[in-house]
């Protein structure tokens, strides 16, 4: 035969299941609460057993020293078994069920004893205590046994102490008492044991169902697999408990979101604050693959629920990819402006051909000097007014492209901006977003333009782009800084509505604000004011200090 393989050998020690680990923890720590409670209760059950018995014929010793009678009778008669002192102290044994009443002098000599032969005799145990005026409750072995004991003084009617009562209970009649009840002890404690073992089952059984019956590596295996995975991939996971609270954030959505682990365990809209993007991840916005901002950062959400009442929400960063394509709009745009005035330049070839073959040199240098003096006069006006190279530089690029698409793109004579901004990048992204949005609306239209108004008042600059477009009616003017929101269809590189509310969370990011109105020539005009926008200049010095 074979040697049996390794996976139809016997498997030795605890099983594997989740639900048979649990069950016998279970049962076992219900057999040992059973064993130890009983155990608990024996242990004290004796020595209470004990203090009753004692305290019992205590109580029989005192009942019969305070028979005044036999104090007198203790005096004027004789020790005999048929003595006043012996028949009174067997009335009262056999009617208290005692195993002795014993009644003896201030010597220690019996008046009374179970035993008639032990009348007369000193008494086998020290009855000093009892005969010095102290009760005394003992346990211990005397000529009968042993047995639990009361003893007392017997006083006459003068309160003298003449001798001593002690009476014992039998000891055995104690222990018989205890070894009883041990039965119906066991019985509760098996029963409550039975208790303990089905309640364990049930607990189990809905552990097995909570588990799936995996095994206890396993669960430790999908946990380890689990860190790891959400640690590692490059979207953010973000899962939220049936109250809304934070529980989980993986790496990803910390550096998406701008938060840190201290987030979890608070509501989502602590940790984040209002906007489009707790609505998004608590639900309050429903859909798939939903446009969100979060600080410069342009976010694809997914929402999905759990079955415990919590979610699961997946982000995605898609900053690159909407500039990309924002920017492939834009090339897109030029090369559709481009064909449309492609009969134009050859046109234009054709007469400076035609001036060149005619030798009329200096017409033809004029007719450049038209065609190209346009496009320098404005980049020229555009470098003295904007002082920022990235700002004037955008502008003039902006201007070639608005002209290409025939709109003109004009900055206003008294517009004045010092090379002093602290923020370029964020307001490039502002006036790049406004003017491609003014551009859109312009273009097509009788006369189009589109002018970019930037002035500053101290630190502050204000940023006004109008066009000749048809305008935002007055009830959208707030809805248009939505996320997602968009009169245009969506472009093939994605979703549109996410320049205007980018513009206004860079505004409001520098404490400043972002708003629609009207122009005055008719169109949209946009305003934002960015208040601490330019660095502190360098102030003239005052005349205490010359």
């Amino acid at each position: 035969m074979s040697p049996t393989s390794p996976a139809r050998r016997l498997r030795l020690g605890l099983p594997r299941r989740v639900f048979s680990q649990v069950l016998l923890m279970q049962l076992a720590i219900a057999a040992g609460v059973a064993v130890l409670a009983t155990g608990l209760f024996l242990a004290p059950l004796g020595d209470q057993l004990d203090d009753q018995a004692m305290r019992r014929a205590l109580a029989i010793a005192q009942t019969t020293a305070a028979q005044r009678q036999i104090a007198d009778d203790l005096r004027s008669s004789k020790p005999a078994a048929d003595g006043p002192v012996q028949e009174e102290a067997e009335r009262i044994r056999r009617a208290s069920g005692a195993e002795y009443v014993v009644i003896m002098n201030k010597e220690g000599v019996r008046w009374s004893h179970t035993d008639q032969d032990q009348i007369g005799q000193v008494v086998s145990t020290d009855p000093s205590d009892a005969l010095a005026g102290r009760e005394v409750m003992e346990i211990d072995d005397g000529t009968l046994g042993r047995s639990a004991r009361g003893k007392v003084p017997l006083r006459d009617i003068d309160g003298d102490i003449v001798g001593a009562v002690s009476v014992g209970i039998e000891y055995d009649s104690v222990r018989a008492r205890l070894v009883h009840a041990i039965p119906g002890l066991f019985a509760y404690a098996g029963g409550a044991l039975a208790v303990g073992a089905l309640a364990a089952y049930l607990i189990s059984r809905r552990v097995q169902r909570q588990t799936r019956d995996l095994a206890f590596s396993d669960i430790s295996a999908l946990l380890a697999e689990r860190e790891a995975m959400l640690h590692s991939i490059r979207e953010g996971v973000v899962a939220l408990d049936r109250a809304g609270r934070v529980r989980l954030l993986n790496d990803e959505a910390q550096r998406l979101l701008g938060l840190g682990a201290e987030a979890i365990g608070q509501p989502l809209d602590t940790a984040l604050g209002p906007g489009r993007t707790t609505d998004v991840l608590a639900g309050r916005v429903t859909g798939t693959d939903l446009l969100t901002v979060r600080g410069q950062r342009v976010l694809v959400a997914n929402r999905m629920p759990t079955d415990d009442g919590g979610a699961v929400a997946t982000l995605r960063d898609r900053t690159e990819l909407e500039q990309l394509g924002r920017e492939l709009d834009s090339t897109r745009g030029l090369i559709d402006a481009l064909r449309a005035q492609d009969h134009e330049h050859a046109n234009r070839m054709h007469t400076l051909l035609g001036l060149l073959e005619l030798e009329m040199y200096e017409e033809a240098a004029e007719f450049v000097g038209e065609v190209a003096g346009a496009h320098r006069v404005t980049a020229e006006q555009i470098t003295e007014k904007i002082g920022d190279p990235l700002l004037a530089a955008l502008l003039v690029g902006k201007a070639t492209v608005a002209a290409e698409r025939g709109v003109v793109l004009s900055v206003p004579r008294d517009t004045a901006l010092p090379d002093r901004l602290i923020d370029p990048g964020g307001l490039v992204t502002i006036v790049g977003n406004l003017v491609d949005n003014a551009l859109d609306a312009a273009a097509g239209t009788a006369h189009a333009r589109v002018e970019v108004d930037v002035r500053t008042e101290g630190r502050a600059v204000v940023l006004r782009v109008r066009d000749t477009g048809p305008g935002v009616p007055s009830g959208q003017r707030e809805t248009i800084f939505t996320e997602g929101w968009s009169t245009k269809e969506p472009p093939a590189h994605g979703k549109r509505g996410i320049g205007l509310a980018l513009v206004r969370r860079l505004a409001e990011r520098q404490g400043g604000s972002a708003r629609a109105g009207a122009a005055p020539e008719g169109g949209a005009e946009f305003t934002v004011v960015l208040p601490e926008a330019l660095a502190q200049s360098e102030l003239a010095p005052t005349e205490e200090a010359r």
